[in-house]
């Protein structure tokens, strides 16, 4: 596979033209399009009708301490029996959905949050009891968490594996102490280190860690450090996620001055510095923000043409196939959105009038289904046969395909100009340097950028 890091194009003039706002593309379209007085029926309705195996996402809120850069739904909490009313309220909403879905296998769970250890081991088995009395989970399904180190313990750690978890994500976001202290995040590395030891013991077939760039006092120095620090844990998947400082959206942000955040330029260094560095530590650079050893199944899908994503970020298991649980959850099944009540007190309220918790939710046109087909492809796997597509969305032929979509083809011209895309008649293709701007050049085919663009983040 080709070696991108080596060919990005780090030019100054590029990034202040192309450094937009602009989508993650976890879906299309975003989850801004949800409309309130959306129907709980439209929602059964796709479930019922979904042709697809199935994977789940249960959002757990609760953490034990304030990360000042969070922009999760979140309930702050040091009484782990605060969290049994919520789990009363999951097993309730899954009920629910249990008669919708007897027919699905689920391929793939994933725990977030919140910090889902924030969780007691008696807490966690009623909720994977109930997930097995409720689904069909098959056998070899990815079971994921995701995991805050300061509040998990090797005695946890077993319990999870004996429960059936299989896959762990680490919150490390950085190792400089000066970086976790103005975050508000302060883990020792040696209980990281030690924590990636008890999971491969326990036969873990996967462990990812989270890194953010672009924190307070994260500088090249310090973040080369942390760096070689994460790639000497040898996680098999790393996530390089750049932070938002949207204070204005997030009340916890505000305790980060924005004096101590790095320049645009530093910031942009140290992201380099990370493609960089796990590329050359063997990783093989899925897009945007995401690294696979190449045994990974995450890598291994990407090399197959098999890679999706959906509001997880990369995944192998669909992209309109997640059912989403517990407050603030979103949904996205048979082309239809829907998201939870993102308040502990809506969500609860609803579940206790025996109701699905659902606030707001969107029902995709053929349009839509269209595009975000389009743009799962290229943010996948950077190019796209014409052809193909044209043949499977009914476009008419190749001449189709230019005419449907003759308004994002010019939008793509400067990329192409650039040398950041090449088209040609039968094939677009994201190049080596186009990577790192492959949000932007997805935002080319996005009808709803213009009405949303504001509200989302900087791409880099």
């Amino acid at each position: 596979m080709l070696n991108p890091s080596s060919h990005i194009t780090w030019q100054p003039q590029l990034i202040a033209k192309y450094n937009l706002n602009g989508p993650r593309y976890t879906s299309y379209p975003t989850a801004l399009a949800m409309q309130t007085g959306f129907a709980a029926e439209s929602a059964k309705a796709a479930l019922r009708s979904s042709q697809q195996h199935l994977s789940l996402y249960l959002h757990v809120p609760f953490c034990q301490r304030l990360c000042y850069y969070c922009g999760c739904h979140k309930v702050i909490s040091r009484h782990q029996h605060k969290a049994d009313p919520y789990v009363d309220a999951l097993l309730a909403e899954m009920r629910h959905y249990q008669a919708l879905v007897a027919d699905k296998r689920i391929i793939q769970v994933h725990l977030g949050g919140g910090t889902p250890t924030f969780l007691s081991e008696a807490q966690l088995s009623r909720l994977f009891t109930g997930l097995r009395q409720h689904f069909h989970i098959s056998e070899d399904a990815e079971i994921s968490v995701e995991i805050d180190p300061r509040s998990c313990t090797d005695e946890k750690l077993a319990h999870l594996r004996e429960l059936g978890v299989n896959r762990v994500s680490f919150g490390v976001q950085d190792l400089d102490r000066r970086v976790q202290i103005a975050i508000n995040r302060v883990q020792e590395t040696d209980l990281i280190i030690h924590q990636f030891e008890q999971c491969r013991s326990l036969a873990f077939s996967s462990i990812n860690a989270d890194l953010i760039y672009g924190l307070p006092h994260q500088y090249p120095q310090s973040f080369a450090e942390t760096l070689a620090g994460v790639i000497e844990m040898a996680p098999d998947r790393i996530s390089l996620f750049s932070y938002a400082h949207l204070p204005q959206r997030f009340a916890a942000q505000r305790k980060i001055p924005d004096a101590s955040l790095p320049s645009a330029q530093t910031k942009l260094q140290v992201q380099q510095m990370g493609i960089e560095a796990f590329v050359q530590a063997g990783y093989q650079f899925i897009g945007m923000d995401h690294f696979a050893k190449a045994s990974d199944s995450l890598a291994q899908a990407q090399q197959a043409g098999r890679l999706q994503r959906n509001f997880q970020g990369y995944t192998t298991a669909g992209q309109d196939a997640m059912l989403g649980l517990g407050a603030s959850s979103i949904s996205q099944v048979n082309g239809v959105l829907w998201q939870n009540h993102k308040s502990l007190k809506d969500y609860s309220r609803a579940i206790a009038d025996q109701q699905l918790p659902l606030t707001k939710g969107y029902v995709l046109s053929e349009d839509d289904r269209c595009r975000a087909a389009l743009i799962s492809q290229l943010i996948c796997h950077f190019h796209l046969d014409i052809a193909s597509f044209s043949h499977t969305w009914g476009l008419r032929g190749m001449r189709g395909f230019w005419q449907y979509f003759a308004d994002a083809i010019a939008r793509l011209d400067p990329f192409i100009d650039d040398g950041l895309v090449t088209a040609s008649a039968d094939r677009i293709e994201v190049t080596a340097a186009g990577r790192l701007w492959v949000r932007s050049i997805c935002a080319c085919f996005d009808a709803y950028l213009a009405e949303h663009r504001q509200r989302y983040s900087k791409v880099v």
